[in-house]
């Protein structure tokens, strides 16, 4: 549980430090995670990792605060 838990808390303060790095991801990076994930599912034995499925929502509200913000400049 413990490991868990750390995973997580390194996971949210990446995502945290990520999104303040960067505010738009191109489509090359889009298809590079999408290349990653499935790698990484295929490596554990077909499930998905909880890591990536935390990634990814952190990822796809990102994308959506992005799309918000670029909404409102218009």
């Amino acid at each position: 549980m413990m490991i868990r838990t750390t995973v997580l808390a390194v996971l949210a303060c990446g995502a945290i430090l990520g999104a303040a790095g960067c505010d738009n991801r191109g489509p090359a990076e889009k298809a590079g995670e999408k290349i990653d994930h499935t790698v990484d599912t295929i490596k554990n034995g077909g499930h998905e990792p909880v890591g990536d499925s935390i990634k990814d929502d952190v990822n796809k509200a990102r994308d959506k605060v992005s799309d918000a913000a670029e909404d409102a400049k218009k």
